[in-house]
C-alpha cells in the first residue's frame, strides 16, 4: 500500500513514453487498482488547515507559510509531508502492520509538525472546510494551474475544494479475492454504503464565510458540485475492476502535459476518446498514471482502497476516532459483517445512482445524524467497532476515545458540525 492524495507523481507501475491503446488502458487499470490478499496493512492521510495559532480568523501570508514549510522540511518525519494547493498540510503515513502502529507513527509526526509550526506562530486546525477565508491558491504549479482551469468550468466549488478543504482519508487493503466479509467485492460495496454513514457521523464543515451553508458537511457538497466524471464513483453493479476501468476510460482528461510550454486543458475529452483520436498526441502509460491521480471519487482504488469522504476532525487527536472506527468495521470480520447488515437497508435510498451523487449521500452531507436511518446505522456501527477494537489490539485509550465520541455525538444524533453551529449562535454548552 502506498498513500497519496492526488499528488503529481503517477502510479509506480506505469512506464513513461509508451503509448497505450484503449484495450491496454483497461487491462492496466484492472491489474493495478485492486491488489487482493488478506488485509494486513492500514494507512491514514490527515489534512489540516494552517492558521494563526491564537487568532485563526486572521489570514496567514504566503511568506510566513513558506518560512514555516521550509523549517518543516528540515525535521525528520516517518510520514510523507505534502502541501496542498491552498497551503493545507497533509501527512500520509507509511503502510502500517496494525492500527496502533499507524496511530503511533502519525501521532509522533504530528507532535513534531506542531512544535515546528508553533515556533512560527502557526497551528493546525481540524475542520473540513475553512469557515473564515476565501479560496486563495498558495502553490503555483502547472498541475494546479490546469486543475483550476478545468474545475472553474463547473463553478466555484473546485477552487474551494483545492484551497479551503481538509479531510481524514483512511487507506485499507482491497481485501481477499474470494467472497466473504473481507472479500474485495464486499469491501468495495461496503465502502460506498458505509461511506454515507461516515460522512454523517464525522461531518465537520457547516460554515463558509462564517455563515451556515445549510449543510453539515459543506466539504462533501463541494465534491458533489465538482461533478460525477471527476469526483463520482462508478456504478456498483458488477465487478469492481471492470466498473472502475470503464469509469477511468470515460472520465474527462484534466490536462495534456507538455515538456515545453503550457499544459492543455481540453474540454470534454475522455481518456477513451484520447486513446482513439491520439490528438493532440497519443496518450502514454505515464499519462494514464497521471490521469488516475486527477480522479477524486469518494473511494479511490489505488491497489488499496482510499476512503476520502471524512471531514477533518476537531482536536489534536480527533483524527484517530474515524481511523479506528473505519479500520474496525472493515478489517474485523465480525464487525464487517455487522456493518454490512446495518447499511444494507440504506442502499435502497441510494437508488441506482453512484456516490456521492445520490439521495443517501446528499442527506448524509446535509442532515448528518438528524436523519433517523443514518443515526440508527451509526449507532450499530459504533457499537460493533467498540467491540472489535480490543480484538484488533487497540489500546484502552483509543477505545475510550471512540466511546467518548459515541457518547458525545452518535448517541445524541449529533456531529462536530453541530458544535460549530451552536458556537456561532451562542448556544455552545460543550466543555
Amino acid at each position: 500500500m502506498t498513500n497519496s492524495s492526488g499528488g503529481s507523481s503517477p502510479s509506480g507501475c506505469t512506464r513513461p513514453r509508451t503509448s497505450v491503446s484503449e484495450a491496454e488502458v483497461e487491462a492496466l487499470v484492472r491489474g493495478i487498482c485492486f491488489k487482493t490478499g488478506p488485509p494486513r496493512t492500514i494507512g491514514v492521510e490527515v489534512e489540516w488547515l494552517v492558521h494563526e495559532l491564537r487568532t485563526p480568523q486572521l489570514p496567514v501570508t504566503p511568506e510566513r507559510l513558506r518560512a514555516a514549510y521550509a523549517a518543516l522540511r528540515t525535521v525528520p518525519l516517518r510520514s510523507a509531508l505534502t502541501v496542498e494547493p491552498g497551503g493545507q498540510l497533509e501527512l500520509s503515513s507509511p503502510p502500517a502492520a496494525s492500527l496502533m502502529e499507524c496511530i503511533g507513527t502519525v501521532s509522533a509526526d504530528l507532535d513534531t509538525v506542531r512544535a515546528t509550526l508553533r515556533e512560527h506562530g502557526l497551528g493546525l486546525v481540524g475542520i473540513g472546510q475553512d469557515p473564515w477565508h476565501e479560496p486563495r491558491r498558495y502553490l503555483r504549479e502547472p498541475r494546479y494551474d490546469a486543475m483550476e482551469t478545468c474545475l472553474d468550468r463547473r463553478g466555484p466549488a473546485g477552487r474551494a475544494m483545492m484551497c479551503t478543504s481538509a479531510s481524514v482519508q483512511v487507506c485499507l487493503d482491497a481485501g481477499h479475492e474470494e467472497p466473504g466479509p473481507l472479500g474485495h467485492v464486499r469491501r468495495w460495496w461496503l465502502a460506498h454504503q458505509l461511506g454515507a454513514v461516515l460522512v454523517a457521523a464525522f461531518a465537520n464543515s457547516p460554515l463558509a464565510g462564517n455563515e451556515p451553508t445549510g449543510w453539515r458537511s459543506t466539504r462533501q457538497l463541494l465534491w458533489m458540485e465538482i461533478g460525477a466524471g471527476r469526483a463520482g464513483a462508478p456504478p456498483l453493479d458488477g465487478d469492481p475492476r471492470a466498473a472502475w476501468a470503464r469509469h477511468v476510460l470515460d472520465a474527462p482528461v484534466m490536462c495534456v502535459r507538455h515538456d515545453n510550454g503550457p499544459w492543455e486543458v481540453p474540454e470534454g475529452l475522455t481518456f477513451r476518446e484520447w486513446t482513439r483520436s491520439a490528438v493532440p498526441r497519443p496518450p502514454t502509460q505515464e499519462d494514464l498514471g497521471y490521469h488516475l491521480t486527477t480522479l477524486f471519487p469518494p473511494v479511490r482504488p489505488r491497489g488499496h482502497l482510499e476512503l476520502r469522504m471524512i471531514d477533518a476532525q476537531p482536536g489534536e487527536d480527533g483524527w484517530i476516532v474515524p481511523l479506528a472506527v473505519t479500520a474496525a468495521l472493515f478489517d474485523d470480520p465480525q464487525a464487517a459483517e455487522t456493518a454490512y447488515r446495518a447499511v444494507k437497508p440504506l442502499a435502497e435510498r441510494a437508488q441506482p445512482l453512484p456516490a456521492p451523487h445520490n439521495p443517501l449521500w446528499t442527506d448524509a452531507a446535509m442532515h448528518a445524524l438528524t436523519d433517523p436511518e443514518l443515526h440508527e446505522a451509526a449507532l450499530v456501527c459504533f457499537a460493533s467497532a467498540l467491540e472489535a477494537l480490543p480484538r484488533m489490539g487497540a489500546t484502552p485509550e483509543v477505545t475510550a476515545s471512540v466511546a467518548a465520541y459515541r457518547d458525545r455525538y452518535i448517541a445524541r444524533g449529533r456531529c462536530p458540525a453541530d458544535d460549530l453551529l451552536d458556537r456561532l449562535h451562542g448556544k455552545d454548552r460543550t466543555p
